[in-house]
This record gives structure tokens, C-alpha cells and sequence, in this order.
């Protein structure tokens, strides 16, 4: 093979095999192939199904439920990772990751509708939908999608499109991870990148269920130049209440908005930092922002769902009570509001893969674990997670958001895809009728 093979006894086998995500670190794949071209892909398939083992593709390795990891095969696209630009459009290898391609793009003052996790795979976000601090005012970046190169079950390469295999493109904008083929590399339209105000406003823990209510009114209304989520995360020292993101303009207009926040919810915050500059800028101060609580020994398990209107004040009160409730466990617990509206809002449901078009809200309940934790600590923190979902489910839309893939979903296929399952069903006989990309 011309592609380089990575086996057990490699010695840079243990630092290439480990994924980001600590829970899946003791899978033990027997071959890792890294990839620098669709050539290799090809190899690498090939090599899966004469050996008769299951394979998984990975570009960043942040799988929530672990599909970037295998036993068999691992497939990793990160060699691809050239950034060009020509044209108003962005070609992307499909193991870039987020913090190289804002910076390549940056210097030609353009950028895209992603998120802020620097090490995350372009590939990845993009296959599953992602959303961004731009994602209102210009969609998802799956939308921003033009064109890309893929490696089919029966190694064949094809170029797809809106006017080639366009059944197959319609798929990946949304259906998430390498379910019809993998992905080598991806052209997107750009967007200007305009200067932007990054925000973090801390709130009194008291203030929670008021917030909320706040927040999911305002929020999804504000202007397309907003994004603002909203964060509750409690562990044993206590609760931190916080409201952050980004907005497209400047300093003055985006503390007008937050103070129209302050007053819907009755409460100041009790601080608030603003970093005006560029978007390349506002990136790195909310990337900051994700880095200082991260743990990725940590064991993380989450569920989420989309919401087309506000929750009840009952549910809200119920919820910051739940959250506080396992104060004194050792496991961190986190609600994790993210608006949607604007430009998400304005593709029809049926025009991509992503179905999920007319939420104004989506919630993600997650949990982190200390993998030394005893059982019945790790059983305690699936138990609050499993009730935190239950108490805001009967007002959800039943969808959940395919990048952040949950293991254990009871119909995966509606969740994920609701009205557009069936047509993914008929491209998958199409493009891997052996389920080889399972």
C-alpha cells in the first residue's frame, strides 16, 4: 500500500490510535491507515474487506458515541489537511481541523459558518449539519457546502454536486458522519469575515431559572448578527450561569443587546467581558472560553433536542433544581442552550439532509465522568442525565442534533432524521448497499 499503516507494534502506534474523546481511548484498533489521498482511501477499504473487519473513519476524532473508533480498521483522512482559496469558494482536505482553516482563511478576509472548537474535523461538523456563531446569519455550514470528493464502499471516486450525483450531495449535507462514503475533501462558498464583538456575561446562580426564561424568547428573535448561548454547569464547588457568543457589529450595539437580555430576565450580570475585533479574534476568545473547562480524560455521555417554543416556568424551575440537586457527586453537569432561527430557519426541511429547520432553540443535557469514579457515581451521573432529558422532552420537537451523536437512542433514524429518513434509507442501498459505513 502506498498509504502508511499503523499496526500495534508501531511505535507511534499508542499517540495515533487515541481519539479526542477519553471514554474511547482503550479501543484498540489493528490498523490505523492514514490517508493523503482518495488513492489511499481506496487501499485502506480495500484492505478492510479482505480482511473482513470493520473499519471507521476519522478526520478530528470527537465522536460523542465513538465512530470515529473501531476494533478493526481506522481510516484517518488527517493528511488531507490543505486549505485554498480562489474564487469566493474554500477547498478543504477532509482532515483539516478548525483552528488551521480560520487562520488560512483569514488571510484572505473570508471565513465560514462554523464552530469554535479549534481541533475539531472540518469533515465531521461539516457532514452532520454544523452550527456556528455565524449560523443565523448565514445557515449551517453544511449549507455553505458546494461540492466534494468521495471514496465509495466499492472504492470508486466521485466528484458530487448539485448536478453530479446529487442524490449522494443531498446526504451529505446533514445525514452526519461517513455513513455513504469518505469524504476527501470539500469546496465551500465563503463568507466575508466582518469584524465582531465576543462576549461572556456571568450571572448569579439564583438568576438561573429567570434567565432561561429570558433567554429563550430573546435569543432566537435578536438580530442574525447574534449568537448567544447559554450555559449552566454545576459541579462540586457550586454552579456558573453564563451567557456568551458572539455578534457581527460592534461593541456599542452588541451591549444594547444584552442589556435587552438584563431586562427581560430582571437581573444584571454580575460581570461581563466584551472582546471587539475581528472574527478571526472573537474565535480564539470563545475557543478560550471552551478550553479552560475541558477534560479529555473525561467520560462524556449527553443527550439533545430541538424545542420550537419556550418551555414552561414550572420546567425551568424543575430543571436548575434537578441540575443542583447531585451538588454534592462528583460528576459535572451541564444544560447547554444554543439558539437557532434566522438563517437556519430559511432552507425548506427537505432541501438537505438536515431536517431540523424549524427549531428555535436546541438544548444539550451532557455529564462528565472521572473514568476512576465507582460505578455507582458513574450509574448516578447516566440517572441525572437520563431524568434532566425526561423533564424538558414532552415540549421537544423529538429531533436531535446529529453531531452530537448519542449511542443509545431508542429510533435514531426519526430522531436524527425525521421527514427526511426515508430518502436517506434509499440513498444508502444506493451508495453502500453492504452497509459497510455502518
Amino acid at each position: 500500500m502506498s498509504a502508511r499503516v499503523v499496526r500495534p507494534e508501531s511505535p507511534d502506534y499508542e499517540r495515533l490510535r487515541r481519539p479526542a474523546i477519553g471514554q474511547f481511548d482503550g479501543i484498540r484498533p489493528q490498523a490505523l491507515v492514514l490517508c493523503a489521498s482518495a488513492e489511499d482511501v481506496a487501499e485502506a477499504i480495500a484492505l478492510a474487506r479482505r480482511a473482513r473487519l470493520p473499519l471507521a473513519v476519522r478526520s478530528g476524532g470527537h465522536c460523542f458515541a465513538g465512530r470515529s473508533s473501531s476494533e478493526g480498521v481506522v481510516i484517518d483522512v488527517s493528511p488531507m489537511d490543505a486549505v485554498s482559496v480562489a474564487g469566493g469558494r474554500a477547498t478543504i482536505g477532509a482532515g483539516a481541523r478548525l483552528g488551521n482553516v480560520y487562520d488560512a482563511l483569514d488571510a484572505h478576509g473570508v471565513t465560514l459558518p462554523a464552530g469554535c472548537g479549534t481541533t475539531v474535523g472540518i469533515a465531521g461538523l461539516t457532514l452532520g449539519g454544523g452550527l456556528g456563531i455565524l449560523g443565523r446569519r448565514h445557515g449551517l455550514l453544511s449549507d455553505r457546502l458546494r461540492a466534494a470528493r468521495v471514496v465509495l464502499a466499492d472504492g470508486r471516486v466521485v466528484e458530487c454536486d448539485e448536478d453530479h450525483e446529487p442524490d449522494l450531495f443531498w446526504a451529505l449535507r446533514g445525514a452526519g458522519g461517513a455513513r455513504f462514503g469518505v469524504v476527501c475533501s470539500l469546496e465551500f462558498e465563503t463568507v466575508p469575515a466582518p469584524p465582531a464583538t465576543a462576549f461572556e456575561t456571568v450571572w448569579a446562580p439564583a438568576d438561573a431559572p429567570a434567565l432561561i426564561g429570558a433567554w429563550q424568547d430573546w435569543a432566537p428573535d435578536a438580530p442574525d448578527a447574534m449568537a448567544a448561548s447559554l450555559l449552566l454547569d454545576a459541579d462540586p464547588e457550586g454552579l456558573r450561569v453564563r451567557v456568551f457568543g458572539a455578534m457581527a457589529d460592534g461593541e456599542a450595539e452588541t451591549t444594547r443587546q444584552l442589556d435587552e437580555l438584563a431586562r427581560a430576565a430582571g437581573t444584571a450580570p454580575a460581570s461581563v467581558a466584551l472582546q471587539p475585533g475581528s472574527f478571526r479574534e472573537a474565535k480564539r476568545f470563545l475557543a478560550g472560553l471552551g478550553e479552560q473547562g475541558e477534560d479529555e480524560g473525561a467520560h462524556l455521555f449527553s443527550r439533545s433536542e430541538f424545542f420550537p417554543s419556550r418551555l414552561p416556568a414550572t420546567i425551568l424551575e424543575a430543571l436548575a433544581r434537578h441540575l443542583l440537586a447531585a451538588h454534592a457527586a462528583g460528576h459535572t453537569r451541564e444544560l447547554d442552550f444554543s439558539p437557532w432561527g434566522g438563517a437556519y430557519t430559511r432552507v425548506p426541511a427537505a432541501a438537505t439532509a438536515f431536517a431540523h429547520r424549524d427549531a428555535r432553540f436546541l438544548l444539550k443535557h451532557a455529564v462528565a465522568v472521572d473514568p476512576a469514579a465507582p460505578a455507582a457515581e458513574r450509574a448516578a451521573a447516566r440517572d441525572w442525565l437520563a431524568r434532566s432529558w425526561q423533564l424538558t422532552h414532552p415540549f421537544g420537537t423529538g429531533g436531535a442534533y446529529p453531531n452530537f451523536a448519542e449511542p443509545e437512542l431508542d429510533d435514531w433514524g426519526r430522531e436524527y432524521h425525521a421527514g427526511n429518513l426515508g430518502r436517506l434509507l434509499r440513498v444508502k442501498r444506493r451508495y453502500d448497499p453492504d452497509d459497510l459505513f455502518t
